[in-house]
């Protein structure tokens, strides 16, 4: 991992500023992990605070006990109001019932076939699980593998970090922060990582100053629009107002 960041480092001068700000990377990948356990918590933090979700997670597991997490087939074999009683809403219960079908059916990969395999191959297979997007399967490489070269692009922390980093006046496309980010290959993962560190850098007034900002594409901020009853008033007819100071005449007169 030193070594990893060292070549970074060399490789661009915000990531070695990056790097001396927030110190050692400290990811700790879990080869052995089972990709059943990993998306199911990965469904389970759709949408949620990570504490909710945590509980949520807890009182699953907690209904297959003595077992520390349950197999595919006690999954598919629980019914819905075990699962709606965890804390899991209709929409995530489908989407468990489909990955426990497709880790059975091995569209999943087993552990031993996850290494074995490269990594759009697992994006292409892991996404036809219901409810289970690309950036969950990069967060599967990334975590559960090590695969050291993932860049997430759609991940908000990382497009904000490099916002902050590099001194964007808004948020990276996608498409252009995967053609930024190529220079930092093969250890975009570690890129990914500091960036995410940037923000709280920057929320510990630590975020190193940025230079000369890229040309990169950024998202451009829609208008708010406007709230209220935009619709202009009508003038009052001024022959209606002549006819009625014209009858006030006549009766004074």
């Amino acid at each position: 991992m030193r070594r990893r960041e060292r070549a970074l480092a060399q490789r661009d001068p915000v990531m070695a500023r990056l790097i001396a700000a927030a110190g050692p990377c400290t990811i700790e990948a879990s080869h052995e992990r089972p990709p059943f356990e990993t998306l199911a918590s990965a469904i389970a933090h759709q949408q949620l605070n990570g504490v909710v979700a945590k509980r949520i997670l807890t009182r699953f597991a907690a209904l297959y006990a003595p077992a520390e997490f349950p197999e595919p087939a006690a999954v598919a074999a629980t019914d819905d109001a075990a699962l709606r009683g965890a804390g899991f809403s209709f929409a995530k219960i489908r989407a468990l019932r489909d990955l426990a079908d497709k880790v059975i059916s091995g569209v999943v990969p087993s552990v031993t076939e996850l290494h074995a395999l490269d990594n759009d191959a697992i994006v292409e297979r892991i996404t036809q699980v219901r409810g289970i997007g690309r950036w969950t399967v990069e967060m599967l490489l990334m975590f559960q593998l090590g695969r050291p070269d993932v860049l997430p692009v759609d991940d908000f922390g990382v497009c904000n970090g490099f916002r902050l980093a590099y001194g964007l006046k808004g948020m990276p496309r996608p498409r252009a922060l995967a053609e930024f980010g190529a220079r930092w290959a093969p250890h975009r993962t570690l890129a990914a990582w500091y960036l995410w560190r940037a923000v709280d850098l920057e929320r510990e007034k630590k975020l190193p100053r940025a230079g000369r900002a890229p040309k990169v594409a950024v998202k451009i901020a829609r208008p708010k629009p406007k709230t209220g009853n935009t619709r202009k008033k009508k003038k009052p007819r001024r022959v209606a107002v002549r006819r009625d100071s014209r009858r006030r005449r006549a009766k004074t007169g």
